[in-house]
């Protein structure tokens, strides 16, 4: 998301204009979910998406005619056959998309982008806003739990609009843009070295772990956040994991994967997975128990880590531990 944004304030800088493209609500099956978006330039160049198809290039199209009017707009399509909005398509949904024109060099525009941009190398859980007066964006700003900002005042109903997923409600439409929290990945062996940039291509900001620092070389990892060497005992002196963050714990042995589940399975956190065989990971379980931990404490962890793919090796590792991440993330369980 902030490659998406910094490309849009590039572009706004030299002197181009952009029509902001955003799926304000959608309903049964869709291409994308509300909170999609994507960009169009002056000579039909696109960053983001919002599905493809012919919802995608149908908002393409009026996008460049907005771009020409420097327009607004607010469109809803419906994905059922027969019906007056229909596209063509047989998904059976609908969406409303919302279409802001962004003049080149727009003062207020490219500080709330490059706000945004900044928060998204931060750890909190930052939203657009904007104001929506029949298809026009009369306001934009950014919002946390602390309050807004560049709006000269918060809606009404600020609390109601800062979800998980975007709301359009009551002339405002905020999309949640930067999600707190990081993926913690202990161990820097062939699996991590396969899973970061399929995670950091997720979103899902990977920091990298390891008592060696042969292993927690930046080199290997050039999509992670970070990569940090320290003792698999004192996790603590350079992590702290809160219940935003991610665990995915891929040492060398088992007694490091011990380690670190002793420090992290009452974190809080998000995810816990750990790799190994059922046997290696039944001992692990074993040494938990008797050193306190409960059984609702260790039913948190997915162990065996990933979903059952039957993926050997670390690309497909990495691939089954990725699909279980983003299951988690959409507030689902991936055991059941």
């Amino acid at each position: 998301m902030r490659e998406f944004f910094r490309e849009i304030v590039h572009a706004l800088e030299a002197g181009q204009p952009a029509e902001l493209v955003s799926v304000a609500a959608s309903e049964g099956s869709t291409p994308r979910g509300a909170g999609a978006m994507m960009a169009i330039f002056p000579g039909g160049r696109t960053t983001g998406t919002i599905g493809g198809g012919n919802v995608e290039f149908e908002c393409q199209r009026l996008a460049a005619e907005l771009l020409e009017r420097q327009a607004d707009a607010l469109r809803q399509f419906r994905f059922v056959q027969g019906d007056a909005a229909s596209l063509g398509m047989v998904c059976g949904g609908g969406v409303t998309v919302q279409l802001q024109y962004l003049p080149a060099g727009d003062a207020h525009t490219i500080a709330v982008l490059r706000d945004l941009i900044e928060a998204g190398g931060g750890d909190r859980n930052t939203w657009l806003l904007r104001r929506i007066q029949g298809e026009r964006v009369t306001a934009m700003g950014l919002a946390d739990r602390s309050g807004v900002r560049h709006l000269d005042a918060p809606p009404a109903h600020l609390e109601d609009l800062l979800k998980s997923e975007a709301v359009f409600a009551e002339g405002w439409l905020a999309i949640p843009a930067v999600k707190a929290g990081r993926t913690y990945i202990f161990g820097g062996g062939h699996v991590s070295q396969a899973l970061v940039p399929v995670l950091a291509d997720l979103g899902f900001r990977p920091v990298v772990y390891d008592d060696r620092p042969e292993f927690a070389d930046p080199a290997l990892f050039p999509g992670a956040e970070r990569t940090l060497c320290g003792d698999f005992t004192r996790l603590t002196e350079q992590v702290t994991v809160t219940p935003e963050d991610y665990v995915v714990v891929m040492t060398r042995g088992h007694q490091a994967d011990y380690e670190v589940l002793a420090q992290v399975l009452r974190s809080g956190a998000r995810y816990l997975g750990c790799i190994g065989s059922r046997r290696k990971l039944a001992l692990c379980r074993d040494r938990l128990l008797e050193a306190g931990f409960t059984e609702a404490e260790y039913s948190r962890l997915h162990a065996p880590i990933g979903l059952a793919i039957g993926a050997q090796t670390p690309a497909e590792i990495a691939v089954s531990v990725a699909a279980e991440m983003i299951a988690v993330r959409a507030g689902l369980d991936p055991r059941r």
